[in-house]
């Protein structure tokens, strides 16, 4: 994968860094595994706005991923790789020697016609799914389960992926993307190999217009308002809005806001790093 600079023949392409695209093997979707996805501008059932900043933005349909590989057994050859709005990494489409079709995430070193399976005592290859009791120590992981059967919570974004440590009879000791090690059941699943896309960090928008098509809108600093709508508001001129902090009070840069008696605490080894 690779990132391509546009020449700056206009204000926007000047430093526009975009993805080249080159592991897409198609621009069709498989059109069983799409439905439609409606946009709410970060308002609620009842109309109110509980999420601000949102809203527009280019059109796009769900495609519906199989996070839980759970079709044990049975060989899958990858047909294409594709492209979803939805997700910063790329998607495969699996042909199941049953005549199933499914969607997965896209590993690092995919090729079309590759096969993949899931289960127990399979061969270690790149896109294979087994338990964690079956990995050996030292390989690089992703799409990892948090509990038996719930489907890939961690290491799901383009290029992250997590490092197994060590094991016992129950659990599992990982290192995730962010830097923290943690104890996972031992008969959760997770999928060997790096999550695709690993250039996407170095893309740049370039211009304002670019984040509006991905629908996010103008965000307001809470220095720029007045004391009535965040407090670090107000002042007189660039007056310093004080302790940084969110619109409901909380203190950013730094603060600890997870809970202290949360019931995963027991589970974490080493927080991730600051």
């Amino acid at each position: 994968m690779s990132v391509k600079k546009l020449k700056p023949t206009t204000p926007g392409q000047r430093f526009r860094i975009v993805n080249s695209f080159n592991q897409l093997t198609t621009r069709k979707v498989e059109k069983t595994l799409v439905k439609g996805k409606y946009k709410s501008g970060g308002r609620n059932n009842i109309g109110r706005m509980t999420m601000r900043y949102l809203g527009g933005g280019h059109k796009r349909k769900y495609r519906i991923i199989d996070f839980t590989r759970r079709k044990f057994g049975i060989y899958a050859v990858i047909k294409s790789i594709e492209y979803d709005p939805n997700r910063s990494s790329f998607i495969s489409l699996l042909h199941y020697e049953d005549g199933e079709k499914r969607y997965i995430i896209t590993m690092e070193g995919f090729k079309v016609g590759q096969k993949v399976i899931s289960g127990k005592n399979i061969p270690f290859n790149i896109g294979n799914s087994t338990f964690l009791s079956d990995i050996p120590l030292g390989t690089h992981i992703s799409c990892i389960e948090l509990k038996p059967g719930q489907g890939a919570k961690i290491a799901r974004s383009a290029g992250s992926f997590a490092q197994l440590f060590a094991k016992d009879k129950k659990y599992a000791t990982i290192k995730f993307p962010s830097g923290e090690i943690r104890m996972i059941m031992i008969n959760c699943m997770a999928t060997i190999g790096i999550v695709s896309n690993l250039d996407h960090q170095l893309e740049r928008y370039g211009k304002a217009g670019k984040k509006r098509h991905v629908g996010k809108r103008p965000r307001t600093r809470g220095v720029a308002m007045n004391p009535v709508d965040h407090p670090m508001g107000g002042g007189e001129g660039k007056a310093s809005g004080g302790i940084p902090r969110n619109r409901r009070g909380q203190p950013a840069k730094g603060f600890r806001t997870r809970t202290k008696k949360r019931y995963s605490d027991k589970y974490i080894l080493q927080r991730r790093k600051k």
